[in-house]
């Protein structure tokens, strides 16, 4: 028998269209899984459970990790958490990168965290514009009706038996977003089971109706004394001695992930209670999922099945996993026999959906078992960290048998091209077989940009794609994705891949066969860290980097304005050009561009000024690159961090102009980094000399050079030896200094007091970023000198106003200006002002962090006047 191109063709081209795109998100930039003897047991365990259960929440972070983990490792059921937001909102204690940089960080971070915790994660639109007060606030920003068509159709596509959300659905949630995402919840529990709500979705998935919503409370929410006989309990806090470990502790390896907002956290061991208040559903008494079969008997001929899986667990040999091969061969075939998805999961179709669902994801699980039981190691690895659509690509394939198993690989289609379908491999144990192939990426392979990223948004949601195409060379029909099928998805259904077909068993496997998808990746050897994996990123012919994040002009004088092209592929040329508003011009007009080999980097610098005729305030550059007639104006950005994979985007190369009336006193800054920011570029733009101070700068003789020194965000929460630095920057100020103190949060501090007087930091901030400011003493220096600062100056602004406002402070400290939400009491602690010896102390909570790169000219005045205090 003749196992045809055609046949692996179509077998294939079955696994690409599949619709459920969540067992195809191989984690990227990942050394190949393997698997233990007890994890396999593990998995033939859960292989015999059918239920499942979506935790819901806002943000990434406000997930309950002992709890995923409880539900996924414990009750081994099919565990996901559903984030309304990225968490772009955030501050980073990690890094400079906020806002879309910071949402993407969080996303990978959340992805660890699942990868330890064994929980999926699903997003809905919602952008995280910031902090929020009210949910009412909330679905101001947010399009409502859209981020709940999300929730319903992870909630129809992942069929959970329970719902659990995080917060509950008022102001004890304690954050705008935390609130709506519980109303959300419920409202969705609700809508997915109703044919008439979001019936566009029925082209799809069938409606499911969840059989209970709780909420999961806490510490956070619990009055001290309170009765909680009325709440379900579970203790999540055993041990998992096939894991070795505890809940508590995976859940804090999970949590711990989430390192961007600082939640390293400490293993809990012991019992754990976990208290559910029952929302909606059907009243249960003792067990979230009391009356739910969570056995093979809930779909039709499910019980033979089990009675197979039974079977292999009952013979599993830890020292031989290898002799699970046949039985799971046995339970995939069983398996294998039902309807199709796409038959049974029709709307209007007979019969119960759950045979569909269930098949799909159990026959994930048996192959990835099967996989875990021969041991099979498989890795494709490319020659380079990027390729351009349309160029050449070596990739490495190494695959390993290390089982007795009779194993064999049959035919591939890679980036898209089926190669070799009638070529047979056999894998003998424990003999690498090395493969090199050389391809050619489809001309129109989708560029790597996160998918949320590649059309611009609103403040509140992110929009999609209305499809994303996967080239085909060979291969006449090319592989879309669907707006619809990127709705929750984590990351990119699509990037450069081997679709490779596995047999196994007799007659060289021609009757028991999977296929894996393998993430084409670059693998390289760092002389500390040993082996590291990157994604193969497919990027542009070209790239334009714009340097700098804002260009301040305070006069006449011109400013250059640095853009960096670098090329995607060899022999890329073309001209380089400024798009500038009216009365503004660039010297150059345009530039000629070659770049000869791939990766090559050229700079051009252009000098850019306001003529007569520009504009007082902010507007903007962009620049862009022209190619045979194709105009490119997106940059190349690599975030890399240890914790996650390297991330690369493409953001486009704008940059903001701000033309503003600026005059400013003193010339020599010091900046002590906290957490990160870009305040000292912004320093610079303006016209200061920056110095990068390090701890052991922070003494009275060296600071004295310097007009004044501004500490970073976070300082005091993450600059350990502060506590015994403050002295000698107390002294600094005491003969003449001034210091400049941003935000700090007002937990973790590394002393109590970080003034010269008493101060009380809280959690106090305002939302709003316009919100009507009064200057409560209007002749204060920090309001006139060197520049009069008025009502104007805080106009324009991003995200918020500020945050962690101190709630008392010692009367010693002067105010300065007074805001506030709406419906809330006047804030007058945003900027406070000490004298202290000769020299001047200044906090301030206002979000220049965010304000100065976003090119917001009255941020860049008032920075001016809080170094210049005293000059």
């Amino acid at each position: 028998m003749r196992f045809s191109a055609f046949r692996l063709r179509a077998a294939l081209l079955a696994l690409l269209v599949t619709q459920s795109l969540i067992h195809s998100f191989t984690a990227t930039a990942q050394a190949p899984k393997t698997y233990t003897s007890s994890e396999i047991l593990l998995g033939l365990k859960k292989l015999n459970v059918l239920g499942s259960v979506l935790y819901m929440a806002a943000h990434p972070d406000d997930e309950n990790t002992r709890l995923i983990a409880y539900m996924a490792n414990g009750r081994l059921l099919e565990t996901g958490y559903l984030s309304c937001t990225r968490g772009d909102g955030g501050q980073n204690l990690i890094g400079p990168e906020l806002r879309e940089q910071l949402g993407v960080i969080r996303t990978q971070e959340l992805l660890a965290a699942r990868r330890i915790d064994g929980g999926r994660q699903f997003f809905t639109r919602a952008n995280d514009f910031g902090f929020s007060k009210t949910a009412e606030e909330t679905f101001t920003i947010w399009d409502k009706e859209q981020v709940l068509a999300d929730m319903v159709w992870v909630i129809r596509q992942r069929r959970p038996d329970v719902l659990i959300t995080r917060f509950p659905p008022d102001a004890r949630a304690g954050h705008g977003h935390h609130t709506a995402s519980a109303i959300l919840a419920a409202e969705a529990f609700d809508a997915a089971g109703d044919p008439k709500r979001f019936p566009e979705q029925l082209k799809y998935v069938q409606v499911w109706q969840p059989k209970r919503l709780f909420w999961n409370t806490g510490s956070f929410f619990v009055k001290p004394g309170e009765n909680m006989d009325g709440y379900l309990k579970l203790d999540a806090g055993g041990y998992n001695p096939l894991l070795g470990q505890s809940y508590g502790e995976i859940a804090a390896r999970s949590r711990s992930q989430h390192k961007s907002q600082g939640f390293g956290s400490s293993a809990t061991r012991g019992e754990a209670l976990e208290y559910l208040q029952q929302v909606k559903g059907d009243k249960a008494t003792k067990d979230p999922f009391e009356g739910i079969d969570q056995s093979w008997n809930r779909v039709k001929g499910g019980a033979a099945v089990g009675k197979l899986i039974d079977e292999v667990i009952r013979k599993y040999d830890p020292s031989n996993p290898a002799a699970s091969v046949a039985g799971l061969a046995l339970v995939k075939k069983a398996i294998d026999s039902w309807p199709e998805k796409g038959i049974s999961e029709q709307p209007g179709a007979k019969g119960n959906p759950d045979e569909g669902f269930w098949k799909e994801e159990k026959m994930a699980e048996v192959e990835q078992l099967l996989q875990a039981c021969m041991g099979l190691y498989i890795e494709a690895t490319a020659n380079t960290a990027t390729v351009a659509p349309g160029q050449p690509l070596q990739v490495t394939i190494q695959a390993l048998n290390r089982s007795s198993a009779n194993v064999y690989l049959r035919g591939q289609l890679f980036l898209g091209i089926d190669s070799e379908a009638d070529s047979l491999w056999t894998l003998r144990p424990n003999q690498t077989l090395v493969r090199r192939v050389n391809a050619e990426l489809p001309e129109n392979f989708v560029v790597s940009q996160p998918y949320w990223l590649l059309e611009p948004g609103s403040v509140g949601m992110y929009r999609l794609p209305k499809q994303l195409q996967e080239g085909q060379q060979r291969m006449r029909t090319p592989i879309k994705v669907l707006e619809q099928d990127l709705v929750g998805e984590p990351q990119n259904p699509i990037y450069p891949q081997l679709y490779q077909m596995v047999a196994f068993g007799p007659n060289q496997g021609l009757d028991n066969y999977f296929h894996l998808r393998v993430p084409v990746q670059y693998k390289s050897t760092d002389p500390v860290e040993g082996e590291k994996y990157r994604p193969l990123t497919v990027v542009p012919p070209v790239a334009v980097n714009i340097g700098g994040r804002a260009y301040v002009f305070a006069d006449n004088t011109p400013k250059t304005i640095p853009v960096t092209l670098r090329a995607g592929k060899a022999g890329v040329k073309g001209s380089l050009a400024l798009t500038l508003p009216a009365g503004w011009k660039a010297q150059p007009a345009t530039a000629a561009f070659d770049l000869a080999t791939k990766d090559a980097e050229q700079t051009v610098l252009f000098q850019v000024q306001p003529g007569p005729g520009a504009a007082e305030g902010k507007s903007e550059v962009k620049a862009v690159a022209t190619v045979d007639g194709q105009a490119y104006s997106r940059g190349y950005q690599v975030i890399q961090y240890n914790h996650i994979p390297t991330q690369t985007l493409f953001p486009e190369a704008v940059a903001p102009l701000v033309k503003l009336d600026l005059k400013r006193k003193g010339q020599e800054i010091g900046y002590l980094m906290g957490a990160g920011d870009e305040v000292p570029d912004a320093l610079r733009q303006i016209g200061y000399n920056v110095t990068l101070l390090k701890p052991d700068d922070i003494s009275p003789d060296y600071l004295r050079r310097f007009d004044a020194v501004v500490l970073g965000i976070r300082a005091y929460n993450t600059l350990d030896r502060l506590k015994t630095l403050q002295p000698n920057l107390l002294k600094y100020v005491e003969n003449g200094g001034n210091v400049v103190v941003q935000y700090v949060v007002n937990r973790g501090t590394v002393l109590p007091e970080i003034g010269p007087y008493p101060l009380k930091l809280s959690a106090d901030r305002v939302t709003v970023e316009n919100a009507a400011v009064t200057f409560l003493n209007p002749k204060q220096p920090l309001l006139n000198t060197p520049n009069k600062i008025t009502s104007k100056d805080f106009e324009g602004w991003v995200q918020e106003q500020g945050l962690y406002y101190p709630s008392t402070w010692d009367p010693k400290y002067q105010t300065v200006i007074s805001s506030h939400d709406p419906g809330e009491t006047a804030k007058e602690s945003a900027i406070l002002v000490a004298d202290y010896g000769k020299g001047h102390y200044i906090y301030t909570g206002l979000s220049l962090f965010r304000e100065l790169p976003a090119g917001v000219p009255g941020a860049y005045r008032l920075l001016t006047n809080m170094v210049s205090l005293g000059k």
